[in-house]
């Protein structure tokens, strides 16, 4: 039997793909005791893995929250288990892409709104079902969402249910990127080499700064990165060098 989320490295990237197509990639909780333990797996990576790309096989990233799994009375190992999970994708001391194509509703949504970056085909449709079904999220969405796009934007998507394509997705800032469905693949393939030229020492040193330093007075804020920065990573040397060679 195949996993439901496979993991596979290159170029030290690790690229974890949603693996239920013939289900649209409904969430199971299976699915995210799987993505836990490669979430987990990946955080004691940093040497040889810089970036995460999490997306889904098949049609689509995902069609959200499994309801026959809900229906079923699913049993997660403990209470809140798959907003736990989430919120360890999101601490990742690596960036996170989350790629969408297809389907991302409400579940799959909360899911993606993990990502450092969000990346959109123009095939995407991201949508908040939540009311459809009088539920409430518990995922993070209300608290994710209306920091990505704002408050209004947020409780636009929450009370009307309705679709949002990938270019209306990355026009409200919900997205970064909205990549045309036939260069998808290779569009997220360049995004990804782009990200991982640059410092990989920077690249957590500087999440971390953003993340430690959310919600903060801009004061406190700018005293953190002055005495709580990182400073300089072991690489500096090399990179400067190497920059300055090319230019005599």
């Amino acid at each position: 039997m195949e996993p439901s989320v496979q993991r596979r490295d290159r170029d030290g990237a690790a690229f974890l793909t949603l693996n239920r197509p013939d289900k649209l990639n409904a969430l199971t909780v299976a699915m995210f005791r799987e993505l836990r333990a490669h979430v987990e797996a990946i955080a004691a990576e940093t040497d040889r893995i810089g970036l995460v790309v999490l997306r889904g096989a098949g049609k689509c990233f995902s069609a959200g929250h499994d309801l026959k799994d809900i229906a079923a009375g699913e049993k997660p190992p403990k209470p809140w288990f798959q907003g736990e999970t989430i919120e360890a994708l999101a601490n990742l001391p690596q960036p996170v892409i989350c790629a969408v194509h297809g389907h991302c509703y409400t579940g799959a949504l909360e899911l993606a709104l993990a990502g450092d970056l969000i990346v959109a085909s123009s095939n995407a449709k991201f949508a908040d079902t939540h009311a459809r079904w009088a539920l409430t999220p518990v995922w993070g969405l209300s608290q994710r969402l209306p920091r990505r796009v704002g408050a209004a934007k947020a409780k636009e998507m929450m009370l009307t249910c309705r679709a949002y394509s990938g270019a209306e997705a990355a026009a409200m800032g919900l997205a970064n990127f909205c990549f045309p469905e036939e260069s998808f693949d290779r569009d997220l393939d360049a995004l990804c080499t782009e990200i991982l030229a640059n410092s990989w020492f920077s690249h957590r040193a500087n999440k971390r700064l953003v993340v430690d330093t959310d919600g903060l007075p801009l004061a406190a804020g700018l005293a953190h990165e002055i005495y709580k920065g990182e400073g300089r990573g072991p690489d500096m040397e090399e990179r400067i060098a190497r920059f300055t060679s090319k230019t005599k």
